[in-house]
């Protein structure tokens, strides 16, 4: 189930001075983080922007006696292991700068689906919580993934909607599959798993729910999905982090505006005003924001009589039908598997996204509509 690149990938990630950036950059030069630990400290330290403090605990024994330890935790508790350089994680995840080396995995994600990210406060009001099971009824007969953070108030509400119409739902959690928090939310959680769900955290088995642990957990659902919806917020509270890695990521971000006087609000209409969200005027204009409104069903609406199709140029359906078989495929792939220079595949992509045929994301990937 593991391989030697995860027991050594996990030993790099213990170093003192070694994140997730410093990981990356050593692993792209090196190739594996094997090679990366097996390389003389003067090698290494040949790298531009790698430092003599950065390396000097690369090597070092106990941080391999501690993967041992991680693999066996992770076998016994049916934890995958996701390493960033081997492609593991989920494509819009991946495209971030700073996204976690390794990320360890409960339960299911299917990659195929449209991910949606909702967060909000710990101290939901009836407002966020009418809002939440509103969203939820309108979207029931689509196909997406939720994403949350597990946490009481919105959160717990977010998972507990999403089992309610049987949507998959993620919660991305602020420790290590060792323990739990909140409480409150185990048998939650469990209910995700046999629900066909996932858990998600960049933490391993040695790691608490310490403060700064949901700070950093919150980029990761800001990053996982192409949106982020925050329903409820004071100023300052940790959902204000999520809103803001995902502009960061240039994702999009959608807030509930209320009433000026409510505490719960205040932090969405901060954002809405500082144009670091947009402001949600109803479901229906949600909805159609978030895309989940197909244009093809659109279109037969307006021509129900209509049959005509869309004859693609002979080149539009090489590119269609190449997109179609590799869902969320860059650029550079496409352009090495059909072995025509991206420059000059942008604009025939360009016509078939204006034809509705094909979807881009940020990052230069693409999907069929």
């Amino acid at each position: 189930m593991y391989s030697e690149e995860h027991l050594y990938s996990i030993a790099l990630r213990e170093c003192n001075f070694i994140g997730d950036i410093n990981f990356s950059k050593l692993v792209r030069r090196f190739g594996t983080a094997e090679n990366v630990w097996k390389t003389p400290k003067k090698g290494l330290s040949k790298i531009d922007g790698i430092g003599t403090k950065i390396i000097s605990d690369i090597g070092n024994s106990e941080h391999l006696k501690f993967a041992e330890k991680e693999l066996s935790f992770c076998e016994k508790n049916s934890v995958k292991i996701n390493l960033r350089h081997q492609n593991d994680l989920p494509f819009l995840l991946n495209e971030c700068d700073d996204a976690p080396a390794i990320l360890y995995q409960k339960g299911n994600f299917k990659t195929n689906l449209k991910t949606i990210s909702l967060v909000g406060t710990r101290n939901i009001t009836a407002y966020g919580k009418k809002f939440i099971e509103d969203f939820f009824e309108e979207t029931k007969s689509h196909r997406f993934i939720s994403v949350s953070g597990l946490a009481l108030g919105v959160d717990k509400e977010v998972h507990e909607q999403s089992l309610k119409h049987q949507i998959p739902t993620i919660g991305v959690l602020a420790h290590g599959f060792h323990t739990f928090y909140p409480s409150k939310n185990k048998k939650l959680s469990e209910k995700i798993l046999e629900e066909n769900g996932g858990l998600l955290t960049e933490f391993n088995s040695s790691r608490k729910p310490d403060r700064e642990n949901f700070i950093q957990r919150n980029r990761i659902i800001a990053g996982i999905s192409p949106a982020t919806i925050v329903v409820e917020t004071a100023f300052g509270g940790g959902s204000i982090s999520t809103a803001t890695f995902a502009n960061t990521y240039n994702r999009d971000v959608f807030a509930l505006p209320g009433r000026i006087d409510d505490k719960y609000s205040q932090g969405c209409n901060h954002l809405i005003f500082q144009n670091k969200a947009t402001a949600i005027s109803s479901i229906k204009d949600l909805l159609n924001l978030l895309g989940f409104n197909n244009p093809k069903e659109k279109m037969e609406e307006l021509f129900p009589h209509s049959s005509a199709t869309i004859q693609l140029s002979e080149n539009q359906e090489l590119i269609y039908q190449t997109i179609k078989e590799h869902p969320h495929v860059s650029l550079d792939d496409l352009a090495e598997k059909i072995s025509v220079s991206s420059h000059k595949l942008l604009p025939v992509i360009l016509e078939l996204e204006l034809l509705g045929k094909v979807k881009s994301f940020s990052g230069r990937q693409f999907i069929v509509m």
